[in-house]
């Protein structure tokens, strides 16, 4: 698998604002997600698509996150430690779509994996 970045998640203050913005600054059409309350599902006309989001509390702060393909969630984790970072998130489904983690590279820059549903 080449792991290209398949997703990508922005964590803002205020959604109604961000929203207003990225379709004024991109063109880009956001749809309210039916499983998870308030998220946006954003449509950039082209790959990789997006989503955005208000920052959970526990998020260390606002940010732009790039999500990349993984055959296993669990390997890249084992293979994230060996290589000198740190698994932040676990393995975390999300139904009928696939799993993502979080982890910390050696700088502490925090990025997401995404494992699918196999088909």
């Amino acid at each position: 698998m080449a792991n290209n970045l398949c997703y990508f998640e922005l964590m803002v203050s205020d959604t109604d604002r961000a929203r207003e913005f990225y379709t004024k600054v991109f063109d880009w059409k956001m749809t309210l997600s039916e499983s998870f309350p308030d998220y946006y599902h954003i449509d950039t006309g082209k790959e990789p698509q997006g989503g955005l989001m208000k920052k959970p509390d526990d998020a260390p702060h606002f940010n732009l996150s790039a999500h990349f393909l993984v055959d296993s969630i669990e390997d890249t984790l084992k293979k994230v430690e060996e290589a000198g970072g740190k698994p932040h998130m676990p393995k975390t489904e999300i139904p009928n779509i696939g799993w993502w983690a979080l982890f910390m590279d050696p700088d502490g820059i925090p990025i997401m994996i995404f494992e699918p549903l196999k088909k």
